[in-house]
């Protein structure tokens, strides 16, 4: 894999899955545009990366604005001249029983997951036409026989396969390929969770066949490294489970 020339913009890369994708990336030659919330976290990666002979940006980006999303396009392309890979992973979990999640944090799970990401996608498409690659992230949140707590969650994911699928057909023509990935990966949120509920993350453990929940770089990040390399250029349309084996895709 060689991805000297080529520019990723990845979201929500300021920390765990983004920022292990953002690294990976980095680490075949790409130029990253690091967008996220938070200016200190996406400097701190863009660092890093610059430190280790990478090219990188950081860029503020509110991904529920759309004149925010323009932002990041713009000083993507004035650094870079270009965007090859598309890497929409920021949201805003909705989580609670459907009596009790607030319509404020549905609305927030929309607007940074499914609507950000048709954003994007729209506004890159000039771009990525020709060889472009767009990775979206989904959730096995959907897949799950206990849904109680999470159909915000699962709907607004559900909805950016739906979306994905959707763009692989329509820009096939234009060489745009189009995928999801359902990651299982040690995030912020996931490692703070491990820590504090030691017994349960042990229980969850074991319902996962490679018995290990995934390294954010090694085992997310590089896997989509292998999806936007060459050699997978004829796969399009699809959802890609880097959950070790724990979810069931219908």
């Amino acid at each position: 894999m060689d991805f000297s020339n080529k520019t990723a913009l990845v979201t929500g890369a300021g920390q765990g899955v983004g920022e292990g994708i953002a690294e990976a990336i980095a680490s075949y030659g790409a130029n990253l545009a690091l967008a996220g919330r938070t200016y200190s976290k996406v400097e701190k990666v863009a660092n890093r990366i610059i430190s280790q002979g990478g090219s990188a940006i950081a860029i503020e980006c509110d991904v529920k604005n759309l004149n925010s999303i323009q932002n990041a396009i713009d000083l993507t392309i004035s650094k870079f001249s270009n965007i090859n890979f598309l890497i929409n992973n920021a949201q805003e979990v909705p989580l609670g029983n459907i009596l009790d999640v607030s319509e404020e944090s549905f609305i927030n799970g929309w607007n940074s997951g499914p609507l950000a990401t048709f954003r994007f996608m729209r506004l890159c498409y000039p771009y990525l036409k020709g060889d472009g690659k767009i990775i979206n992230l989904a959730s096995s949140s959907a897949l799950r026989p206990d849904s109680a707590g999470y159909g915000a969650y699962a709907a607004v994911k559900e909805a950016i396969r739906s979306l994905s699928r959707t763009a692989a057909v329509e820009w096939g023509h234009d060489n745009i390929l189009v995928n999801c990935i359902m990651p299982l990966a040690k995030s912020t949120g996931m490692e703070w969770w491990m820590n504090e509920y030691p017994d349960e993350a042990s229980e969850f453990i074991k319902s996962i066949p490679l018995e290990k929940v995934g390294d954010c770089k090694e085992d997310i990040g590089e896997a989509v490294c292998h999806l936007l390399s060459d050699g997978m250029s004829y796969i399009t349309g699809s959802t890609i489970m880097l959950d070790g084996g724990q979810a069931y895709l219908k």
